[in-house]
């Protein structure tokens, strides 16, 4: 009697929902999240329900955009990598070796 055990061949790769890829999926979610209370203050703050709901499409529109362009321009890992080399200093410059 032999036992048949399926193989998860999904180890090592990033979790991708709807396209988008790792750290985007959480940004997408807080910045929903920061859309629903914003909607929720400006609602109860007395601001008209149509410019609510305008408020919320539009910015959930331009959320919807960012994320997905910076998904599909860096990718996974890309966006971390290019702040790196941001960081990174273009030379070096040493000037101990002369005053001596």
């Amino acid at each position: 009697m032999s036992i048949v055990y399926a193989i998860n061949r999904s180890i090592g790769k990033p979790i991708v929902f709807k396209g988008l890829k790792a750290q985007y999926i959480w940004w997408l979610g807080i910045g929903i999240a920061v859309l629903l209370l914003l909607f929720a203050m400006l609602y109860l703050m007395g601001a008209a329900l149509l410019f609510c709901t305008g408020v919320f499409v539009i910015g959930g529109a331009a959320l919807f955009y960012g994320v997905y362009k910076m998904n599909n321009r860096y990718g996974e890992h890309g966006w971390m990598k290019e702040m790196a080399a941001r960081a990174t200093p273009k030379r070096i410059v040493c000037d101990q070796l002369f005053n001596s």
